[in-house]
């Protein structure tokens, strides 16, 4: 089985290793605008040796952000400063992918800084907005009502983030991906919790609740060039019993292959308040061994992979493709540097960047 520092090619793009920095959400854009932080924040995992890094959840519309204060790429004007911090990222030998996001009803809240005020649906008046969803259930008491979204919605949606590629491919990212996990609109859709609507993109079938999944994948293919991996981040299970299970997450990555689809990004979860994650170390590497294996798609894992012998692991077992860490990035940028120099003989495969290399590698 490949190790954790030998490279892998998707379509034309080859990721130097197979640790790769999950999208992670940080609240740190006004209008949507990628800053200076972005370029620290990303470039520093670059720089630490991560082979592929993903920039935020990024939103395809205004209303699409989780917050005020969260990414956007709804605009021409955004790919200018997403440009920079790719273009610096690339030059230290990393390869980099965008988050297209919609929020759906879990749009319009209140960043989690302690600093930006109280926590809930930030007033039309605070910058607010109304969010949209498959119906006009709310996600809980904290989040504002969404409109029930019309057909018209529904194709605006399904352009936007095909307009969303378009500008990360200006931009110089390699790969986009396509959130479609976490509770957010595209997980709204395919979840029997969420969509109960009565028509073709409800229903209460499994054909109908997957269509704007498949449906946006096919327009975001269609104008991301076929030399270019296509990602989507997939929450493959609910946690409840006769909801969104593994089976089905299996059907729709075998759906999502014949889209054009290169790599499913396995998480789980959070779709409806009140249910329990089992959260603990690992704890959705199955959902990628089992796609993996039943799909024909590749995957990475993600969720609670801390430690070099752990990552190492999953990709050696033949469990994922790749791995990708949050946290665990966010404490040490330098995790894949640091990993090789644990389990390669010489530290092949993460290279630090050559400024610090030669005082302390």
């Amino acid at each position: 089985m490949p190790s954790l520092f030998e490279p892998i090619t998707l379509r034309s793009v080859t990721i130097r290793n197979r640790v790769g920095v999950s999208p992670m959400c940080m609240y740190s854009s006004d209008d949507g605008f990628a800053t200076d932080f972005h370029l620290a924040h990303l470039g520093s995992f670059a720089m630490g040796g991560a082979g592929l890094v993903m920039a935020e959840a990024t939103a395809v519309s205004p209303e699409g952000r989780i917050t005020p204060r969260c990414a956007g790429i709804w605009s021409d004007d955004h790919v200018d400063g997403w440009a920079r911090a790719v273009r610096f990222a690339k030059s230290h030998g990393a390869t980099v992918g965008l988050q297209l996001a919609h929020a759906g009803r879990k749009a319009g809240m209140a960043p989690p800084h302690s600093w930006e005020g109280p926590r809930g649906a930030v007033a039309p008046a605070r910058g607010g907005w109304e969010p949209i969803g498959p119906t006009d259930q709310r996600f809980d008491e904290h989040h504002a009502r969404p409109r029930a979204m019309t057909g018209e919605d529904i194709e605006r949606v399904k352009g936007a983030f095909a307009d969303a590629a378009a500008r990360a491919l200006a931009a110089g990212f390699d790969t986009v991906e396509i959130h479609a996990a976490h509770g957010y609109l595209m997980h709204q859709f395919f979840s029997p919790l969420s969509n109960t609507r009565a028509d073709a993109y409800g229903a209460g079938s499994f054909d109908s609740r997957v269509r704007l999944l498949v449906e946006t994948a096919r327009e975001v293919r269609r104008v991301w060039p076929e030399r270019l991996p296509l990602l989507v981040r997939l929450s493959c299970s609910d946690w409840v019993e006769g909801a969104w299970d593994i089976e089905q997450s299996v059907e729709v990555c075998r759906r999502l292959r014949d889209e054009g689809v290169d790599l499913i990004d396995c998480s789980s979860g959070f779709v409806a308040p009140g249910i329990e994650h089992p959260f603990a170390p690992g704890w959705q590497v199955p959902f990628a061994e089992r796609i993996r294996r039943d799909s024909g798609v590749p995957t990475a894992a993600v969720g609670e992979i801390t430690t070099p012998a752990q990552a190492a692991a999953i990709v050696e077992e033949g469990r994922a493709d790749l791995v990708f860490l949050g946290r665990a990035m966010l404490r040490d940028p330098r995790f894949a540097w640091r990993a090789a120099k644990e389990i390669t003989e010489r530290g092949a495969g993460a290279p630090l960047a050559a400024q610090y290399n030669y005082a302390v590698g």
